[in-house]
């Protein structure tokens, strides 16, 4: 997973808002972050970006997506705008050539939905290439706990404080 830092939409109730201001983070390079990405891809399936919101830097959403597009991984994006409005984005039309899947929408707190990648019903997934379709998603838990050696733990996912983790 790759968090973008910066994000103009602070939908409320974000499960990420330490992501929305532009000045926080830390900055990567995009072709040393593909590089570490695409060493330690072995064995898994694809990459997930989100944010903040990753068409906030669509210059270096469309370098990563660049550079690990040539690869087996997947590219999974979640974005808090809708195709429509990514299709006139700069560089929203040679980003979303090199995707499989968009998850498009902003969150919208009144409409939950937790399921299939999806936090609000106004939300869509586009699948767009052929590797992937819904069933291959109808079944994923909306959040996961990671407990790490050093016990610390990781929660991803979609309102996982809210789901009983």
């Amino acid at each position: 997973m790759v968090w973008f830092q910066g994000c103009p939409l602070a939908c409320p109730g974000c499960f990420d808002p330490e992501t929305h201001a532009p000045g926080g983070g830390h900055l990567s390079d995009t072709e040393i972050l593909a590089g570490e990405i695409l060493r330690k891809g072995q064995g898994i399936e694809g990459m997930s970006l989100t944010g903040g919101e990753p068409f906030f830097q669509p210059e270096a959403l469309l370098d990563l997506v660049q550079w690990i597009r040539p690869s087996p991984l997947s590219i999974l994006v979640f974005s808090g705008y809708e195709i429509a409005e990514i299709r006139q984005m700069p560089c929203g039309p040679e980003i979303l050539n090199r995707l499989d899947i968009l998850i498009a929408g902003p969150y919208d707190l009144t409409r939950p939905l937790g399921r299939s990648l999806m936090g609000s019903s106004n939300q869509t997934i586009h699948f767009l290439t052929n590797r992937y379709t819904y069933r291959d998603f109808k079944d994923i838990p909306s959040c996961e706990a990671v407990i790490h050696p050093d016990g610390s733990v990781t929660l991803t996912g979609i309102r996982p404080l809210e789901t009983g983790i």
